[in-house]
């Protein structure tokens, strides 16, 4: 059954499973995973450990994007990027801010990250980032 896609990304990429969880819903468009967390919470390896495992069950051994796609105010602890860096298929995060101060923040959270980060204001312009960087 092919599911409808929850985001306007134009390209034939269907979406191929979500993960809705308390913390956080994961979009998994192939080989690109697209985040948003729930308003208010602190995103951070004790709080998205169990979400992480589960996405990489499902993901295998693919190279895979993270796109945090933040359309709710929530916190991160950017000293947990170290494990993120620590997860050979993962080969680049980019986040999309819609605010000034939130693409200062996410600015800053890259300095915490050995992999490549980039920040956009629009998902498609992301989404496409990640495709062409794989």
């Amino acid at each position: 059954m092919k599911m409808r896609k929850a985001h306007n990304i134009p390209d034939t990429t269907e979406l191929k499973e979500v993960f809705d969880t308390e913390i956080a819903t994961v979009y998994f468009y192939d080989n690109i995973v697209i985040v948003e967390a729930v308003e208010g919470i602190t995103l951070s390896y004790k709080t998205g450990f169990s979400l992480l495992v589960k996405g990489l069950k499902y993901l295998g051994n693919r190279p895979w994007i993270y796109i945090s796609n933040r359309v709710h105010s929530y916190s991160v602890n950017p000293n947990d990027y170290k494990y993120l860096d620590q997860v050979p298929t993962l080969k680049g995060i980019a986040v999309v801010n819609h605010t000034e101060s939130g693409r200062k923040n996410a600015q800053l959270e890259a300095s915490f990250c050995k992999k490549p980060f980039k920040v956009f204001d629009d998902l498609t312009e992301a989404y496409h980032w990640g495709k062409e960087f794989l």
